[in-house]
């Protein structure tokens, strides 16, 4: 099977293709920074000649900046009309487990690149997953070059990036479901607690400080919105032991 991978190069698409490599499938890593098949979301160039002859194409392009619409939700769109254009069969997109409960930013556009997805010409899978261990740790070592990390109060439920690689996988070569697809960690953790891990772990000094978060957003953190009680795949990495297995301080983001 031929599948293209957009966001090839990323942290998350690096380890789907992988997988799908090791699977004996075809792959096509994407990107903008690509070596072969180079392609840009904000203007749809390379995007033809990068699908053509591909049956399903994975999206685990990210952006979460300004342009973050630009690139996810007008990018989507050119990347689901030039699939149509290709004669692919499958588009699977990647998403974040509660993004339509947390009014913020970002949020709100993987809100509406779904959206732009489910209402696209093509048969279509969308894979949900709760926040990844990379990027928990990043945040948090983010936060402690300034020797204080700010800790909302609220839970997550992280999962490692090879497994929400794994399940992409399989629902990319399983056909469209037109249904969604949530992948969380094994276990929902205060915020404060995966702090505490991942500074005991990486040997920081850093002081942790309550952060009060306001109105809808603080309500998600702490009621859970971003955690999954029955995901349909269910990591078996703790953050702790992924924690503790990493070498030093992480400083991947989301890919």
């Amino acid at each position: 099977m031929k599948i293209a991978i957009v966001g090839g190069t990323g942290l998350l698409g690096r380890q789907v293709t992988a997988e799908l490599r090791e699977r004996g499938h075809e792959v096509r890593a994407l990107s903008r920074n690509a070596p072969t098949y180079r392609v840009d979301l904000t203007t749809g160039a390379g995007l033809d000649a990068a699908l053509d002859g591909c049956e399903v194409v994975v999206d685990a392009s990210n952006n979460s900046s300004r342009t973050a619409a630009a690139t996810l939700v007008e990018g989507t769109r050119r990347l689901l009309a030039a699939g149509q254009q290709a004669g692919v069969a499958h588009h699977v997109g990647v998403s974040i487990i509660g993004c339509d409960h947390v009014p913020m930013g970002y949020y709100r556009v993987k809100t509406e690149q779904e959206d732009a997805v489910t209402r696209g010409p093509l048969p279509w899978t969308v894979v949900r997953a709760t926040q990844f261990h990379e990027f928990v740790a990043a945040m948090l070592g983010a936060a402690a070059r300034c020797r204080l990390v700010p800790v909302p109060r609220g839970v997550l439920q992280p999962v490692a990036v090879a497994e929400a690689a794994r399940a992409i996988a399989d629902a990319a070569v399983a056909g469209p479901r037109r249904a969604r697809v949530e992948v969380a960690g094994p276990e929902v953790a205060p915020i404060r607690d995966l702090a505490v891990t991942w500074r005991r772990a990486t040997g920081q000094r850093a002081l942790l400080v309550p952060l009060p978060v306001p109105g809808k957003v603080g309500r998600a953190l702490r009621d859970g919105s971003l955690t999954a009680a029955r995901p349909d795949v269910r990591g078996t990495v703790t953050f702790a032991d992924w924690a503790t297995s990493r070498p030093g301080p992480e400083t991947a983001v989301r890919g």
